[in-house]
C-alpha cells in the first residue's frame, strides 16, 4: 500500500529506482565486493576468496537479509550475514575491518552519483528549452516590471535568458560538488583504520577506485554530513530557482494581465465548479514541492552536528530526506521542464499591456534625452515625474502632458516625444545579452 506521494503521485521511475530498497541492498553489495578485491589486492584477503566473493555476493537477497534483521535488529551486519551465506567458506572474510557506515556511507556515496547523474542530465534538457525560448522571443519586448508596477520595457527572450543563465549555474555548481559529495569511505570504527592496519589508506583507495568514487581524506565512523549538506542545498537552490520560474508565470497567466498561459489540453479540467478555469496547476506545484525540498536543509545541516565519533541521530533522518529530496527535484525539473517547452506566449495580451499606462512607463527614456540634450539631470527627473503623476491622474497620454511643458519643448519636440515613448526603442543592449547567453550556454546542452 503506497503511503508518501512520491510513490504514486510525484518522481520519475528512474529517481525512484536510485533510492529503492533494492538499489540501496544492491549498493551495499557492490561496497562488500569492492572492499574484498582491495584487502585481497594488498594482501589482507586471500586472493581466491575476494573471486569467491565477487562471483557470489550478488545472489544474496534483500529478502534474506530482512528475515536476519528481523532477528537481530542490526540492518547492516543483516546484509553482511546473508551475502556470507551466499559466499561459501569465502563469507568469513566479508565486511573483514569494516565498520557498518564504512559500507553504508559508501553506498550512499553510489546513490549520490546515480541521482546528481540523473538530476544532470534533467539540467541540461531544461537548459535547452530556455535557451530556444530565449532565442524565439528575443526580440519581443514586453512590459517590465518593479514592485509589480510598470517599469520600462525588457523582452521576454531576456526573462528567458536570465533563467538559463542560473541554471547553467546550477550545472557548474553539481559538476563542481561532485568529487566532494560522490565519496566513500573505510575507515574502521573511530576512523582510525586500526582493524585494517598499516595499508588502511591503501585499502581505501582502491576500494574507491573500483567503485569509481572519490575517497574520503580522513573521517570519524561517519563521512562528515557537510558534504550531504551540500547536496540538499544545491537541491534547495534548483528548487528556488524552479519555483522563481513558477512565481512568474503564475503571475504572467493572471487573468488581468494575461501574457503567457500553461499549455491546456483538449479535455483538460480547470475546475470542479468553475467550467471556465484554465490554471496554472503544474507551475503551483512546482511552487509547492519546491517548499519541501528546501525544508531538507535544515536537517542535513543538523545531521553533521553528531556526538564524539558518531552518533544514529542522522540515520533515521537520512532514510527521508534522501529520497525525498532527491526525487522532488528531479520530478520539479522535469515538471518545469514541461511547462516551458509548451508555455503559450499571448503576443496580444503583451501588446495590451505594453500601451495599457499610454507612454507613463517610458518616462525614463524622457528624462534621459532631456538630460542628454542639456537640461540638469535632477531637473529633467522631476519634471517628467510631475508630468506622470498629472497623466496617471487625469488618464491622458504622457506625450500630451509633457507637450504641454514649455520648458520640455524647449529640449524636445512634440513628435520627438512620441518617438521616446514608443516601447519597442528602448530595450537597450537586451538582445546582445541574450544572443551572448546562448552562446555561452549552448555547450552545455545535452
Amino acid at each position: 500500500m503506497a503511503v508518501h506521494p512520491i510513490e504514486y503521485r510525484y518522481g520519475t521511475t528512474e529517481m525512484r529506482a536510485v533510492w529503492s530498497e533494492e538499489n540501496r541492498f544492491s549498493c551495499i553489495v557492490a561496497a562488500e565486493v569492492a572492499l574484498a578485491k582491495a584487502e585481497a589486492k594488498h594482501g589482507l584477503v586471500p586472493a581466491d576468496a575476494a573471486i569467491e566473493i565477487a562471483e557470489n555476493a550478488q545472489k544474496a537477497s534483500l529478502d534474506r537479509a530482512k528475515e536476519i534483521e528481523a532477528e537481530i535488529s542490526h540492518d547492516m551486519m543483516a546484509i553482511v550475514k546473508s551475502v556470507s551465506e551466499v559466499c561459501g567458506e569465502s563469507g568469513r572474510w566479508v565486511h573483514y575491518g569494516a565498520t557498518s557506515n564504512d559500507i553504508l556511507d559508501t553506498a550512499t556515496g553510489l546513490q549520490l552519483a546515480q541521482a546528481m547523474d540523473l538530476i544532470d542530465a534533467k539540467l541540461r534538457s531544461l537548459l535547452g528549452v530556455l535557451i530556444r525560448r530565449a532565442e524565439e522571443t528575443k526580440t519581443l519586448v514586453a512590459v517590465g516590471r518593479t514592485h509589480g508596477q510598470q517599469g520600462v520595457p525588457t523582452t521576454y527572450g531576456l526573462r528567458f535568458a536570465i533563467w538559463a543563465s542560473e541554471v547553467g549555474r546550477h550545472i557548474e555548481r553539481l559538476e563542481q560538488m561532485r568529487p566532494r559529495v560522490a565519496v566513500g569511505q573505510m575507515t574502521g570504527a573511530v576512523g582510525t583504520q586500526a582493524a585494517i592496519g598499516p595499508k588502511g589508506m591503501d585499502v581505501q583507495e582502491t576500494m574507491m577506485e573500483h567503485l569509481h568514487l572519490n575517497s574520503v581524506d580522513v573521517s570519524n565512523q561517519v563521512i562528515s554530513r557537510d558534504r550531504y549538506a551540500e547536496y540538499f542545498m544545491f537541491c534547495a537552490n534548483v528548487a528556488t530557482t524552479l519555483d522563481k520560474i513558477g512565481v512568474e508565470i503564475r503571475s504572467l497567466q493572471r487573468t488581468e494581465i494575461g501574457e503567457v498561459e500553461e499549455a491546456f489540453g483538449a479535455k483538460q479540467v480547470g475546475s470542479s465548479t468553475m467550467p471556465h478555469k484554465r490554471n496554472p496547476i503544474k507551475s503551483e506545484q512546482v511552487c509547492g514541492l519546491a517548499r519541501i525540498i528546501r525544508s531538507s536543509v535544515e536537517p542535513a545541516l543538523l545531521n553533521n552536528t553528531l556526538w564524539d565519533e558518531r552518533d544514529l541521530t542522522n540515520s533515521s533522518c537520512e532514510r527521508v530526506i534522501f529520497p525525498e529530496a532527491s526525487i522532488l527535484t528531479d520530478h520539479c525539473i522535469r515538471l518545469m521542464t514541461t511547462v516551458l517547452d509548451n508555455l503559450v506566449i499571448n503576443r496580444a495580451g503583451i501588446r495590451r499591456n505594453l500601451a495599457f499606462l499610454h507612454g507613463i512607463n517610458m518616462a525614463e527614456s524622457v528624462m534621459i534625452e532631456l538630460t542628454r540634450r542639456g537640461m540638469n539631470r535632477q531637473d529633467a527627473h522631476e519634471r517628467v515625474r510631475l508630468a506622470s503623476m498629472q497623466a496617471l491622474a487625469e488618464c491622458r497620454p504622457l506625450a500630451d502632458v509633457l507637450g504641454a511643458d514649455s520648458e520640455v519643448i524647449r529640449f524636445c519636440k512634440r513628435d520627438e516625444l512620441v518617438s521616446l515613448l514608443a516601447p519597442d526603442s528602448y530595450i537597450g543592449t537586451s538582445v546582445e545579452q541574450v544572443n551572448r547567453v546562448i552562446e555561452k550556454l549552448r555547450p552545455f546542452v545535452l
